[in-house]
């Protein structure tokens, strides 16, 4: 009895004793090097080895764009609702007020206005935790509207795209966003304005589909899926074998799909230079 009581008596003196390491570390999916998070995190989530890049939330992407991580939010008021009263296997209603509650954002986008290295830019990070970074009516709408601020304020315009595609929930009107947006751009054109696609992991649907692949330069991160229609459905559909790393931003550049790879440190001073040269350099 006394052996059995020390082997279940004192787990909690073991357990107060025990140093906690979980989610201190993480393994990168690519080359399997364990990381200290927090180097990682210095390192804006790119892997040190490998240089394989972790997703990053659109508050972090935003940090990383805009100078002293400052930046002015617009459009926070915009919410999506349930007009289909759409139920696949939840409700919607319960899929969004899940995503905002863990994002707490009110939908899959993050519209602001800020610095670039000194040059006022508008901004669109999409945040691909909210469903899937899924695009909807707020998202179409939100993004418009940064586009007509963009043009009433003169200033260059970003989008950086993680998405899975139109938003299933909302059913025709989230395909009216592919439209609705692609003619938004034509403003930019009229007035000589640049706009900057940056493609992150993954980028897919009709995103791709429409302004993900509408800029004056397209840019990706490296390694970053980008296509319509996912490998397995063209696998399936042409019952062919796809090349190694189809999809991929790299395979994408060699093949004319996009103007540059950019890794996620260079990102900043890329989009500057590449500003400096439409715009000329800030007086």
């Amino acid at each position: 009895m006394a052996w059995f009581e020390k082997e279940n008596g004192p787990e909690k003196t073991t357990s107060s004793r025990t140093v906690r390491t979980e989610g201190l570390w993480i393994k990168c999916d690519v080359c399997r090097s364990t990381i200290w998070k927090k180097d990682l995190e210095a390192n804006a989530m790119v892997c040190p080895k490998c240089n394989f890049h972790f997703k990053i939330d659109a508050r972090n992407r935003l940090a990383l764009l805009f100078d002293d991580q400052h930046w002015e939010e617009f459009d926070t008021d915009l919410r999506s609702t349930d007009a289909l009263g759409f139920v696949d296997l939840r409700p919607y209603r319960e899929r969004l007020e899940q995503a905002e509650s863990e994002t707490g954002l009110k939908d899959a986008v993050i519209c602001a206005e800020g610095k670039l290295k000194g040059r006022a830019v508008v901004a669109a990070v999409m945040e691909y935790r909210f469903i899937g970074g899924s695009m909807g009516a707020v998202v179409g709408e939100k993004i418009t509207r940064a586009i007509e601020r963009a043009h009433d304020k003169q200033q260059p315009f970003i989008v950086v795209s993680a998405s899975g595609g139109a938003r299933m929930m909302e059913g025709a009107v989230s395909l009216m966003q592919l439209a609705k947006i692609s003619s938004a751009l034509v403003k930019l054109v009229e007035e000589r304005l640049p706009y900057i696609s940056v493609l992150t992991d993954p980028t897919t649907g009709g995103v791709t589909a429409s302004y993900a692949m509408l800029g004056d330069l397209n840019i990706a991160e490296p390694g970053a899926l980008i296509g319509f229609a996912g490998p397995r459905v063209i696998e399936q559909t042409i019952r062919q074998k796809l090349p190694k790393g189809f999809q991929r931003s790299e395979f994408l550049l060699e093949h004319g799909m996009l103007d540059a790879v950019v890794s996620r440190s260079e990102l900043k001073e890329f989009l500057a230079q590449a500003f400096d040269f439409f715009c000329g350099p800030i007086e």
